[in-house]
């Protein structure tokens, strides 16, 4: 065989080599990314029509309306979770840096900044029933609950009653999320990763006490993480943000995905992708409600007519 022969196969086998490795470094990184999910999901959403559309929050149908306001006074901090309060018509976050719990108006102006004593790593809030709200703090792997008075301008945590979430060896991937479902009378968590996942805890039980947390049995939620999570009494599904997927994923009572938005630029009238997103809520209205680090807020409005689902990075 002659070398120019030789020399051509040897290129040929280099390109095929080059290629392989391409197509697998390609299929790696969307199997990381779960763009395929994202594809097939797409696709059912497709499938369901307007009325089927209207049994759910369907996110589709959202648009941005206010972007990336920053929320004044908080440039330093590190705001995480996200409340709505129907008493107040306020919102409530948390902070980490300086552990604060932080009453907001519905356009994110401060109205006051509640000290949490002896907290360590705050990172979801909740209403709960009957006025109480819910703290939980990753670090320490609590959930705190406390009713809030209108002059209380701080919390200490060794006075309140707390709930050991176990995980122990967690670390820093502990849980995040926390919502109520006051359909079911529970707190829905939801586990950062390590392993990802959703939780329900009967809470309270009898006598107070709270139940057994269990896993949700659910289907695959095509995320990398999970930041927060809110419930819809209207509907009973659960809205799960994501920060490293930049995506908001709409699921069932069980767990099941129905819908989801991307976060990145372009998608449902975001001018800007949402970078660092750590905490929703929804207001009695359906609003969507999201916070990102460092101190920004983002409201998302349903239109009358849902818009086509939508498929991104």
């Amino acid at each position: 065989m002659s070398n120019w022969i030789v020399r051509l196969v040897r290129l040929r086998l280099r390109w095929l080599i080059a290629f392989l490795l391409l197509g697998l470094s390609a299929a790696l990184v969307a199997n990381y990314r779960h763009w395929d999910d994202r594809l097939y999901f797409w696709f059912q959403e497709l499938q369901v029509g307007a009325a089927e559309q209207q049994q759910h929050i369907w996110l589709p149908g959202y648009q941005a309306v206010l972007q990336g306001k920053p929320l004044q006074g908080l440039e330093q901090e590190e705001v995480s979770g996200l409340t709505y309060s129907a008493d107040s018509n306020t919102l409530f976050i948390v902070t980490g840096k300086s552990p604060q719990l932080i009453e907001l108006t519905l356009d994110g102006q401060v109205l006051r900044r509640i000290d949490l004593h002896g907290f360590a790593n705050p990172e979801g809030v909740e209403m709960l029933a009957d006025g109480r709200l819910a703290i939980i703090d990753e670090r320490m792997r609590t959930l705190t609950t406390f009713k809030l008075e209108a002059l209380t301008r701080s919390l200490e945590f060794a006075e309140l009653p707390s709930l050991d979430l176990g995980f122990a060896d967690a670390g820093n991937k502990g849980f995040e999320g926390i919502a109520w479902d006051s359909r079911n009378n529970r707190v829905l968590l939801g586990k950062e990763r390590g392993p990802l996942g959703l939780f329900s805890l009967p809470f309270p039980g009898e006598d107070g006490a709270t139940g057994v947390m269990q896993p949700m049995g659910g289907g695959h939620l095509f995320l990398r993480d999970i930041s927060s999570l809110t419930y819809d009494a209207r509907t009973g599904h659960s809205l799960v943000l994501s920060d490293e997927s930049r995506l908001l994923l709409e699921v069932d009572e069980y767990g099941e995905p129905v819908s989801f938005i991307s976060l990145a630029r372009g998608m449902n009238g975001l001018r800007g992708g949402i970078e660092q997103a750590e905490g929703v809520t929804m207001d009695a209205q359906g609003n969507i409600y999201i916070v990102s680090e460092p101190n920004l807020l983002y409201v998302l409005h349903k239109e009358p007519a849902a818009a086509s689902p939508t498929l991104a990075d």
